[in-house]
């Protein structure tokens, strides 16, 4: 490392000179990466990286008029969803160079908004990134200050930025297909709570497979993501001798069901069988592991992070870039009570 063999920290040229690239591509790197070529790019953060070579922001920004700096909204929470899109937008972001600044709000509307729009706009950043998987963060979005490039992460469609999401609803059609395709007769289901987008995206994917397919729509259950609530919920299922699968909107809700449905004696799947949603760490250690939806979260950050480097760039990037999910089958998913399982 040359700093190893100099005694003082890395400079430009010395990342340049590792990189085998000039110092204006360096320069461009750090200052305007969506204009390098990806190769050449991972060239240059390679050799940043091996260098721990730190920028002068503030002679940066003298130079160039940015920051360096991103700003990101989001909505305080620790739960598995929000915080891996936060992660993800935060790791694309320094993987490219960037800092990130976070402004945590308690809760997501038209003024919370604003505010932390504003809160960043003070440290002059150079675009932000709005986590809003609420309904109620829609009318803060069509109130943003027009000179800043901003994106959207988790947002509903009616909304006049881009914005970067799971497709929700094509992951709950999985499920319930999974689910279907195994003989069940019909499929209840857990949801998240009424005011996030990505409940309302899984209740019309399962919804509309089961109502494409001529079978009973049960009623949706309601849960908060908790798994007390899906445990509580759980424990109704699990006395109504009917249901035979369930499809939950997260991981740890489906976790409460699993306890109810075992306390119950309703074996998972030779009675039940149960789909969560998400592929949290822990979803493969369940008893039984759980059959789920995996979300990409690290590809939704970085399609959110390029988007905004077209925007900063003064590019207007697609209306919607949708990440597919994926069904991940485990053993909590089984051909329906009576049916040949040889």
């Amino acid at each position: 490392m040359v700093k190893a063999k100099t005694g003082r920290p890395a400079v430009l040229m010395d990342v340049a000179v590792l990189a085998g690239v000039s110092t204006m591509t360096v320069s461009r790197v750090l200052n305007a990466p969506e204009r390098v070529r990806a190769e050449t790019r991972e060239r240059v953060l390679a050799a940043v990286k091996e260098l721990d070579y730190r920028p002068n922001h503030a002679a940066r920004q003298l130079v160039t008029g940015r920051s360096g700096v991103l700003g990101v909204v989001s909505i305080d929470t620790t739960l598995y969803g929000p915080a891996s899109t936060l992660y993800s937008v935060e790791q694309a972001a320094r993987h490219a160079g960037y800092n990130v600044s976070i402004a945590s709000l308690s809760s997501l509307h038209r003024t919370s908004i604003r505010e932390g729009v504003e809160r960043l706009r003070a440290q002059a950043v150079d675009g932000v990134i709005i986590v809003a998987p609420h309904e109620s963060a829609a009318d803060g979005l069509h109130h943003l200050p027009p000179e800043m490039p901003v994106v959207a992460v988790d947002a509903g469609d009616d909304i006049p930025v881009p914005v970067a999401k799971v497709d929700q609803r094509a992951g709950a059609v999985r499920a319930t297909r999974h689910l279907l395709s195994l003989g069940h007769r019909s499929v209840w289901h857990v949801a998240g709570p009424a005011d996030w987008l990505d409940a309302n995206g899984r209740i019309e994917g399962w919804r509309g497979v089961l109502e494409a397919a001529g079978r009973p729509v049960p009623d949706v259950l309601r849960g908060d993501w908790s798994s007390r609530s899906g445990y509580q919920l759980g424990r109704r299922l699990a006395a109504d001798p009917e249901v035979s699968a369930v499809f939950v909107s997260n991981d740890q809700m489906a976790l409460g069901v699993l306890r109810a449905l075992r306390e119950a004696g309703r074996r998972v799947p030779e009675d039940v069988s149960v789909v969560g949603f998400d592929d949290i760490p822990e979803a493969a250690y369940f008893w039984p592991p759980l059959t789920t939806v995996r979300q990409d979260f690290g590809e939704v950050g970085r399609h959110a992070f390029h988007m905004l480097l077209d925007r900063m760039a003064g590019t207007e990037p697609e209306s919607r870039r949708l990440v597919e999910p994926e069904l991940v089958v485990r053993e909590s998913t089984g051909a329906a009570p009576g049916l040949n399982r040889a």
